[in-house]
């Protein structure tokens, strides 16, 4: 479940979510060796998170990689991508999985 604290609020096709990017660099992310992700979850009825990875570099990596920034339009495009592709924000399970082929705005 995703802190209420930190996330922020976004509606999609008439739907609540939360979104979260990390507040501090994973290890990997640190060292530009994997890219930036955040955290997606139904706002009303929480059930499986879904995940998202992009390839563009946290701004805040410590070698210097041009980064990218995470924008609500991505967020809401990961949403519809991932409804289509079987994500049921409001049922329980594990998180969903998704990869944005597409690189985010530096």
């Amino acid at each position: 479940m995703l802190p209420r604290k930190g996330s922020r609020r976004i509606v999609v096709d008439g739907q609540p979510y939360r979104w979260l990017v990390r507040r501090s660099p994973t290890y990997a992310q640190a060292n530009a060796w994997t890219g930036l992700s955040f955290a997606v979850q139904h706002a009303d009825t929480p059930g499986a998170v879904l995940q998202v990875r992009v390839p563009a570099a946290r701004p805040d990596n410590s070698m210097g990689a041009k980064g990218g920034v995470i924008t609500p339009s991505d967020v809401a495009r990961a949403v519809r991508l991932a409804l289509a592709e079987g994500w049921r924000p409001e049922a329980p399970g594990g998180p969903y999985q998704l990869t944005l082929h597409s690189p985010v705005e530096p």
